[in-house]
Formats: C-alpha cells, sequence, structure tokens
C-alpha cells in the first residue's frame, strides 16, 4: 500500500479511536446497546476511517495546489470584477464537496431536503470568498470586517428571535463551522497563501490567516436569510433515526444498510464533484497553467477524493449517525441523564487530539510565536476550552437554554480581544474557529447532541442544533488569550533587554569582558 496513504489511514485511526473507545465503555456502563447495534458502529467506523484516509489525502494532492493555482491567477488578472467572479464560483464548488456540510444537511433532510441547505451554504461561502480576496487586494484590516458582518450577522438573528422566527438561528451558526472542513480549509489557506505571497507586500504573512475566518460568516448570513424566507419552526426527531428499530437488526440488515447505501452516496459524491472537475478543467483549458505530471497528480487526487468521501459518508451514515442519536436519546431519558454534561466534557478534552487539522495549527502558532506559545500550551488551551463548550452545549440541550445567551456573550467577548491582541493572533484564531469543528464533530457530536434532545423532549432545531458552533467559538478565545500571553511576554522580554543594557552601560569595558567570559562558561 502507498507509505503516504498508509500513513493517513493511521492518522484517521488515531482520531477516531478516542471516540469509539468513549462509546464502547459508556455503552457497557451507562447505556447498554445489543450487539448488533455495537456491530453496525464499529464497522461505520472502520468505513469512516479508511475513507477519510482516502480523502484527506486525495484533498491534499488535488484541492491544494488547484488553490495555490488559482491564488496566484487571480493576481494577474487586470480586471478586478473578473477576478471576484472567479472567487464567487470556486467557493460555490468547493462547497458543495465539503463531507462536513454534507453531514449536516443529512440532520435535515426531511426538512428542507439535503440541495437546498447545501447549495445556500455554498452561495454564502461564494460571496465571502470573493470578499475575503477583496480585502487582501486592498489592505482592509481583518478586525474591521469581523466587527462588520458579526455586528450584522447577530442584527438579522436578535431581529429572527424577537419575531418569534428562530428556529434557524442555531442550524446558521452550525453551518458556519461546518462548512470550513477537511475540503475547503487546505483549499482556502492555500488559494489565500497563493494571493497574498504574490502581493509581496508588508504584510503578507498577516494577509495569510483571515480567509477561513471571512467564509465561516457567509453560510451564518446566508442560513439565517434561508431561515427568514422558508419558515421551517419544528423538525420532529422521529423523522430523522427509527432509533428503537436499531436493536432488532441481524448481521445480514446490517450489511444490507451498507450494501444500500453505498451506491446513493456514489451518487451524490458523483454530483458533487462533477461541478468542481468542470471548473477546474475550464480553469486549464484558459490558463495552461499545470504540466502533464501536475495534472496526472490532481487526476489521481480526486479519484482518492471520491472513493474517500463515498466510503466516508457511507460509514456515518449508516454506522455514526444513528449509533449517535440512539445513544444519546437512551442516556437522555434514562434518570443519569445529568451525565451528558461530565460525558461531553471528557468528549471534548480528547477530540482535540482527534481533529488532525490541531495539529497543523499547534505547530503553526508555535513557529509564529518562535516558540513563546509552545504546542503543548495550545493543546491543553484548546482541550479544555472544547471540554467547557461541550459541557455547557449538553448542559444548554437539558435545560433548554437559547442558543443566543451563550454565542453573544462569547463573540462580544471575542472580537472585543481584536482591539488588544497582535493582529495575526486574530486570523489564526478566527481561521481556527473551522480548525476544531471538523469531522468529528460533525459525525458524532452532532448526532448525539440531536438524540440527547429527543431523549429529553426539547426541541431539535432551537435546542439541537448550535453545538458546532459553540465548538467553533471556543479557539477564537483561547487562541487570543494566548496571543495576549505572547505579547506579556514579548514586553516582558523588551523591558528585561532595556534594564540590561542599562546596567552594561554604567560598566568599563574589562568588567563587561568578565561578564561575557562567566555567561559562556554558564550558558555555553
Amino acid at each position: 500500500m502507498n507509505k503516504v496513504l498508509l500513513a493517513k489511514i493511521k492518522e484517521a485511526f488515531s482520531a477516531v479511536l478516542p471516540i469509539t473507545a468513549i462509546v464502547l465503555i459508556a455503552s457497557v456502563v451507562l447505556v447498554p446497546m445489543p450487539g448488533s447495534v455495537i456491530l453496525m458502529f464499529l464497522c461505520g467506523a472502520a468505513l469512516l476511517i479508511v475513507g477519510m484516509g482516502f480523502f484527506t489525502l486525495g484533498a491534499d494532492m488535488a484541492m491544494t495546489p488547484m488553490g495555490e493555482g488559482i491564488g496566484a491567477q487571480l493576481t494577474k488578472m487586470s480586471s478586478l470584477v473578473l477576478a471576484l467572479c472567479i472567487s464567487f464560483i470556486m467557493g460555490v464548488i468547493i462547497t458543495i464537496a465539503e463531507p462536513d456540510l454534507m453531514v449536516l444537511a443529512l440532520q435535515l433532510e426531511q426538512a428542507l431536503g439535503i440541495w437546498v441547505l447545501i447549495i445556500t451554504v455554498g452561495v454564502g461561502v461564494g460571496v465571502f470568498l470573493a470578499i475575503a480576496v477583496l480585502r487582501v487586494l486592498s489592505g482592509i484590516p481583518l478586525r474591521n470586517l469581523l466587527w462588520f458582518f458579526y455586528l450584522i450577522t447577530f442584527g438579522i438573528a436578535a431581529y429572527m428571535l424577537a419575531t418569534g422566527n428562530d428556529a434557524f438561528i442555531p442550524v446558521s451558526f452550525d453551518s458556519g463551522g461546518v462548512t470550513t472542513g477537511p475540503i475547503t480549509v487546505p483549499f482556502m489557506l492555500a488559494m489565500c497563501v497563493g494571493v497574498a505571497s504574490l502581493l509581496g507586500n508588508k504584510g503578507s504573512q498577516e494577509d495569510s490567516f483571515g480567509f477561513v475566518a471571512l467564509c465561516s460568516i457567509g453560510p451564518i448570513l446566508a442560513v439565517l436569510m434561508l431561515g427568514l424566507i422558508n419558515n421551517v419552526t419544528h423538525v420532529n426527531a422521529g423523522e430523522m433515526i427509527n432509533a428503537s428499530a436499531l436493536a432488532a437488526y441481524t448481521d445480514r440488515d446490517i450489511a444490507l444498510a451498507f450494501i444500500k447505501k453505498f451506491p446513493h452516496m456514489a451518487k451524490e459524491v458523483s454530483t458533487a464533484l462533477a461541478a468542481l472537475l468542470v471548473c477546474f478543467t475550464v480553469f486549464q483549458v484558459i490558463t495552461r497553467r499545470y504540466q502533464k505530471h501536475q495534472l496526472l497528480r490532481i487526476t489521481v487526487g480526486f479519484v482518492y477524493t471520491f472513493l474517500g468521501l463515498v466510503l466516508f459518508l457511507t460509514g456515518v451514515n449508516v454506522g455514526f449517525i444513528p449509533v449517535g442519536h440512539l445513544f444519546g436519546s437512551e442516556l437522555a431519558g434514562s434518570e443519569l441523564k445529568w451525565m451528558l454534561v461530565p460525558i461531553g466534557v471528557l468528549i471534548g478534552y480528547f477530540i482535540v487530539a482527534a481533529e488532525p487539522a490541531v495539529h497543523v495549527l499547534n505547530k503553526q502558532v508555535e513557529d509564529v510565536t518562535q516558540g513563546a506559545i509552545t504546542r503543548k500550551m495550545m493543546y491543553t488551551g484548546l482541550a479544555v476550552g472544547m471540554a467547557l463548550a461541550l459541557g455547557i452545549t449538553m448542559l444548554r440541550i437539558i435545560a433548554g437554554i437559547p442558543i443566543l445567551f451563550i454565542l453573544v456573550p462569547g463573540y462580544a467577548l471575542a472580537l472585543s480581544l481584536t482591539f488588544f491582541v497582535p493582529r495575526i493572533f486574530t486570523g489564526i484564531a478566527f481561521d481556527s474557529g473551522g480548525v476544531c469543528s471538523g469531522p468529528m464533530t460533525s459525525t458524532f457530536l452532532l448526532p448525539l447532541a440531536l438524540g440527547a434532545c429527543a431523549g429529553v423532549g426539547g426541541d431539535i432545531m432551537r435546542d439541537a442544533f448550535g453545538i458546532v458552533a459553540m465548538v467553533a467559538m471556543t479557539p477564537l478565545l483561547v487562541i487570543q488569550i494566548m496571543g495576549l500571553i505572547y505579547q506579556q511576554k514579548q514586553k516582558q522580554a523588551a523591558a528585561l533587554r532595556e534594564k540590561h543594557a542599562e546596567v552594561l552601560s554604567t560598566l568599563t569595558p574589562e568588567e563587561i569582558s568578565h561578564i561575557t567570559l562567566y555567561e559562556e562558561v554558564v550558558y555555553g
């Protein structure tokens, strides 16, 4: 087997293992589940691991070079309007292929239909990808745009809450989190780096962040507008998952469930990737940017992406979503429903290490801060933040607390911090909002929240959705607080250097030479 592919599958295995272990232990201790359900979950986990391995390798081979090429080509265009139109089209198409978004859409299939939500989110991402390119080309500070668009977002949400049309508010914020998944993030980051690096200005390093941050706002606004137009206020949990029927499944039923779902997922994925393939072909015919060996690599990447997505979504749809839903509903319907809070905290703490993009982010921050903020500090901060986020989310579901009561103060604090932390940390923080809300969040935590909400008899639209939004909000606070710590350490180091210089200025050259000799002996 290809060594890189094997490494990707091992990475996926380590990502899925903690959640699998927690569910298996909890199913023995807290929520006894039939053997057929456990078998279905394990088969789903196996498909998810292999699918994620193929998919991430395919995204590396196809999406990253595509993003860099298109980003670099945009800076060469004489027409700004044409560059923005291409950015919009690519934003729409790349979002359609995003598996995390597909998983969210599956949860709302009975209420909206899969493609209504996907197209709406795609348009939102397309518009804001064009705005992100315009920001870099024109040098507009990221902080100003974040304040402007989040004020509009929360203004619309407040209006919907005041008029009683608030069912779509949690779903809209979840859309912002799932959109920035494993296929869109590499593409956007590569495209952003391609645009910023070719401009060659002094702020290129800071401009290398912010695409993902802005593209997370677009889906929120788009789905809020969809909620205003399409007045869906209630979804019956029974329409989505028939949890009690799972217990009666035989081994043959489980095998048939996977076999029947496979061609359906292949058709959905083909539709999603076809648009991206056509767009890339047109781009190549016009620009002739890629050589033959590059085209071959990208083609193989597309094949890997297709296989990975089909396996991933089949495993999620048949194995993870029903079991997550059943686990949540059974526990929430028992006298031990309060256990959802500590279990949420436990899963939140370990799920950070399960998201592959978190390791990339931690390395990035350590490099940017030159070791002042270490990977271990980042991991600890994000793990604690995620644990709190999931604990609060489970408490919110049990008590029925409106999500705006949590999101408004959280985002108000995050946006206020942008005035005090270094600009680059603002970009990293808002970009990383999508990092923590990766595949594991949408494939297991969202169904778990839906099941828990159904178990306590809550409102699915208002109480269950919003878990991805909570997970996405945590890094905004944690990384900016890390930025404050980094800034404080920089000031302390500068003060020490200044004091050291003052002391040296009062000494003779002979005394300074003695100090230098001493430092060489002590510190090497």
